[in-house]
Formats: structure tokens, C-alpha cells, sequence
């Protein structure tokens, strides 16, 4: 079945902001027939500390809440303030939350209700 996905994880901090896990996840959910909202494609170009954060969650609050059917969220989500409150949405919203163990898993794993 395909799914709508939201894709989370951790991207303050680490290189390249995370960007070419995000990436390289999308690609593979997207192969496999899933629709994939990836927050690292958020157009925006301009300089970092003008980035409108205000403005890029709440386009992300609103697929979570009305669009996606699962979160799917990479290593490290824990230690994130924007995954964690992502996945309180997913929760309340009552969306499949699939956690990724590790860069190299090769399957979409069965969803399960987490909450």
C-alpha cells in the first residue's frame, strides 16, 4: 500500500544539515511507489539566518496533519526539538511512525500505531 510520508530527523548541527540522508530516503521511499514530503526539498535559497522558520513548520504541521499517513523518521530524531514536536503531531494525528534503524535498511517496514 502506498503511503503519504512525512519524512523526519535531525538536521541542526550536522553536516550538510543532514541533507543527503534526507535525500537519499526520499529517493527510496519514492521508488517504492510512496509519496514523500521531505522537509530538506523546503524551497528556500536564501541565507540560513534568514531561513522562515515559522513559516516552513507550519507548511509542515499542515501535511502532517492532513495529508500524511506515516512519519518516518531517521536516526537521531530523539535529540531533535523539530522531529520531537513533529512526532507529537504524528502522534495526536494518529499517523503509522516508522522509525528507521539504520541508513542501510533495505525495505519499508511494516507501519505500527505508536502512541
Amino acid at each position: 500500500m502506498s503511503e503519504r510520508i512525512y519524512l523526519s530527523g535531525p538536521m541542526t548541527g550536522l553536516p550538510e544539515f543532514n541533507y543527503p540522508l534526507f535525500h537519499r530516503t526520499a529517493r527510496r521511499l519514492r521508488e517504492e511507489g510512496h509519496f514523500v514530503f521531505n522537509p530538506a526539498e523546503y524551497p528556500y535559497d536564501g541565507p540560513l539566518e534568514d531561513f522562515p522558520v515559522r513559516t516552513a513548520f507550519a507548511d509542515y504541521a499542515e501535511f502532517i496533519c492532513l495529508e500524511a499517513t506515516a512519519i518516518y523518521l531517521l536516526p537521531g530524531w530523539q535529540r531533535s526539538q523539530g522531529a520531537l514536536a513533529e512526532v507529537a503531531l504524528a502522534r495526536v494525528c494518529r499517523l503509522n511512525i516508522v522509525e528507521m534503524e539504520h541508513e542501510e535498511r533495505a525495505e519499508w517496514p511494516e507501519p505500527h500505531f505508536d502512541f
